[in-house]
């Protein structure tokens, strides 16, 4: 059996600054589904497009998420 743990950004993602970004790991955590679930909602607009942070990096923006989860209450 495979043990997961809460990512510790995921535990303070509601103190995280608005201008902050997180990776893959944490949207996945506040979506509760797999990496290709997040993609899957990306190109269909239901969770905001990440920004390139550097050439191999990408990161999701705190407050876009944030956003994007209060309108799905």
């Amino acid at each position: 059996m495979r043990h997961t743990t809460t990512p510790l950004s995921l535990e303070y993602f509601d103190s995280l600054p608005m201008s902050a970004f997180v990776r893959l790991p944490i949207v996945k955590a506040l979506y509760a589904c797999s990496p290709a679930t997040v993609w899957r909602e990306v190109k269909a607009g239901r969770i905001p497009k990440p920004k390139k942070l550097s050439p191999r990096t990408t990161g999701w923006n705190v407050g876009e998420l944030r956003q994007a989860l209060a309108a799905v209450k």
